[in-house]
């Protein structure tokens, strides 16, 4: 077995940037991370975050993380698989936690397991396809959210 240990890193990379853009609604890192025809099909226990197409996904995300939301996404423990040059698949768990200030301070905190497809584009990998099916979930709802701090609260989304 040939390791691709430079296209394991640049995946890995890939994924972590994947994770920062969205916590921090970087749209133009985001875009710059997904293939034109790229698809997400996340579901959890009280949603499913479901589209195809660069930029039906990128209207999503725009229209989620807005200024009233706060999130963390990290991931751990890749397996990634190169099958070619060009194409390569990874799996991740994923631990996350979200507080909507809008819904009342709901927080949804739980953890996944994420089902990605990757392609190498012009020399670069990029998220083809990313699922993710729910380990567990909890939604509750917080008195006060007392943030201290806030990135997107600070940004015109």
């Amino acid at each position: 077995m040939a390791l691709r240990l430079e296209d394991m890193e640049l995946i890995k990379q890939l994924k972590y940037k994947y994770c920062r853009a969205i916590d921090t609604c970087d749209l133009e890192l985001l875009e710059s991370l997904l293939t034109p025809d790229a698809e997400v099909d996340y579901q959890g226990g009280i949603y499913r975050f479901k589209y195809e197409g660069r930029d039906n996904v990128m209207q999503a995300i725009k229209e989620a993380f807005s200024p009233e939301l706060v999130s963390s996404h990290t991931v751990h423990h890749p397996i990634i698989d190169i099958h070619d040059d060009d194409t390569a698949d990874g799996h991740w768990t994923l631990i996350d936690w979200t507080l909507s200030i809008a819904f009342q301070n709901t927080v949804v905190e739980g953890s996944s397991f994420y089902v990605d497809k990757y392609v190498k584009l012009d020399g670069k990998w990029l998220i083809r396809k990313a699922t993710y099916t729910r380990l567990f979930e909890r939604v509750h709802q917080i008195p006060d959210a007392n943030l201290t701090a806030h990135l997107l609260g600070s940004k015109a989304v």
